[in-house]
């Protein structure tokens, strides 16, 4: 599913015209982007929670080459499933595909 079809089913689920579903999806999307870009973490309860973790400064190396190559520290953004999510994707085995 893709972000328009998203807004699609969002705005069939609530009854409402589809430019007022992808505002309010763009709305949830940048408060929890400007949450986790000012490091704070972001939970729903059951379903997950986003938060930013810090990889590490590494060495690694040039695949074309072999030569090393110094991999700098980076924050990413991580998600964690919830303990609902994670039991309705369990109890949904065998329905969809994967």
């Amino acid at each position: 599913m893709n972000k328009g079809e998203f807004v699609e089913a969002l705005a069939d689920n609530l009854d409402i015209p589809r430019a007022q579903a992808e505002r309010a999806l763009t709305g949830v999307l940048d408060i929890i982007s400007q949450q986790l870009i000012d490091g704070e973490k972001v939970a729903f309860t059951g379903f997950g929670s986003f938060e930013v973790s810090v990889r590490a400064a590494r060495t690694g190396r040039n695949p074309q080459t072999g030569a090393p190559l110094k991999i700098a520290e980076s924050k990413v953004p991580k998600f964690s499933a919830g303990a609902t999510l994670k039991a309705a994707v369990n109890a949904a085995k065998g329905k969809g595909k994967r």
